[in-house]
């Protein structure tokens, strides 16, 4: 098929041609007295994009999902209670990796396309008089619903209740391109991955710890090597990793965080805010609906609910295989019933009018009742009416 494939899940990203090339280097030797001039400033750098002064960023070879299980086995004891609210796939797969880790998960239910509700958390906390529960599990951005919680009104409930309980912070998809404050948010380990934000392949955990989570790692009794904080610290501070590191990738996160830093990460949130209220506005104009529901909208990717007689994966399968256009696909309890467009890293007004045609077109093709160009229309007129 002529031309190239265009990329509109939550992740991967596209990767910048500026990253691309940046990462395009010889090996080299990553004990050289010089290996500390790369890899020092990108921690330092990763603080600004953490919005953290207090606290410390580290960067791990592995993926957002290693993520969760450093946070977890340096800070905490197995056997220990942990809270998550389940409302997507990424929410239920970090409940089913702390149950595997040996952790006391106590999971609530709540309904898909709805985020963390604070009432009952805060009534939970309340109640954990014993101070039970030593960590909050929350998913800021769920990428299955196209959701985004409250991460400041998590802490305001931990506050009010005067709950010591740690609170992490499953940031894979909204660090680097959504709101994000670890220092104002009281955030004590946050998670991300190089394939969201970033804008870099997948191959990297980036993590944030403040001063609290890095203390609680002396009390931690839980075995550990590869994922070993304390290692990866030591290391650090004299510019180098415990173990081979991948230099490449390295080379090219540090030139994602000159990109983002350059825009002006309060550009980035505001980017990712109008790219996706266009998409949302497109719905609209389809007579669709969103698995979020009102208040809960994420601005890293929109999940666009089909009519009952529809099945998604056709929408999905015609987009790919008939246009060239790579659509998210619904996970677990709304495989079918959801398709998803991603909204996030390097996108502009352009992208996002592609990946709605590319939509209209397969839904038209599948006897959806929609208006050709409909969704184009709506989402033209926001963004010529919001361009800078």
């Amino acid at each position: 098929m002529a031309g190239r494939n265009h990329l509109f899940v939550p992740g991967p990203t596209n990767t910048p041609h500026e990253i691309l090339s940046a990462m395009h280097v010889p090996m080299e030797d990553h004990r050289s007295p010089i290996f500390p001039k790369l890899l020092a400033p990108i921690l330092e750098d990763l603080k600004k994009v953490f919005r953290t002064e207090t606290g410390q960023c580290f960067v791990f070879p592995a993926t957002g999902t290693a993520g969760w299980e450093v946070a977890m086995t340096n800070c905490l004891n197995q056997g220990d209670k942990v809270l998550i609210y389940r409302f997507g796939q990424f929410g239920h797969l970090w409940a089913e990796a702390s149950k595997k880790l040996g952790f006391d998960v106590e999971i609530h239910q709540v309904e898909w396309g709805k985020g963390i509700p604070l009432d009952h958390l805060q009534a939970r906390l309340n109640e954990d008089k014993n101070h039970e529960i030593k960590a909050i599990l929350a998913t800021h951005n769920e990428t299955s619903t196209g959701v985004t919680s409250d991460i400041p009104g998590v802490r305001k409930a931990l506050d009010t209740a005067s709950h010591p309980a740690l609170l992490f912070v499953d940031g894979v998809s909204s660090i680097g391109s959504l709101d994000f404050r670890q220092d104002e948010w009281g955030v004590d380990a946050s998670i991300a991955g190089s394939q969201k934000g970033f804008m870099l392949p997948a191959g990297l955990a980036i993590l944030g710890f403040s001063q609290k989570a890095l203390a609680a790692i002396d009390n931690s009794n839980f075995p550990r090597s590869f994922f070993s904080l304390k290692d990866m610290a030591a290391s650090n501070k004299d510019g180098y990793t415990p173990y081979t590191p991948s230099t490449p990738m390295l080379y090219g996160l540090r030139k994602a965080l000159e990109l983002l830093l350059e825009e002006g990460m309060e550009n980035v949130y505001a980017r990712h805010h109008r790219l996706g209220e266009g998409v949302r506005r497109a719905v609209a104009a389809w007579g669709l609906q969103t698995c979020a529901q009102a208040g809960w909208d994420s601005d890293t990717v929109t999940a666009i609910v089909v009519p009952a007689d529809k099945d998604a994966r056709h929408v999905i399968s015609t987009a790919y295989n008939k246009y060239n256009i790579s659509l998210g696909a619904g996970l677990s309890e709304v495989a079918g019933k959801v398709f998803r467009i991603g909204h996030v890293g390097d996108m502009n007004d352009v992208s996002l009018l592609g990946a709605i045609a590319g939509v209209e077109m397969a839904m038209l093709d599948h006897g959806f009742d929609i208006k050709a160009g409909s969704g184009v229309a709506a989402a033209i007129e926001y963004y010529r009416s919001t361009a800078k």
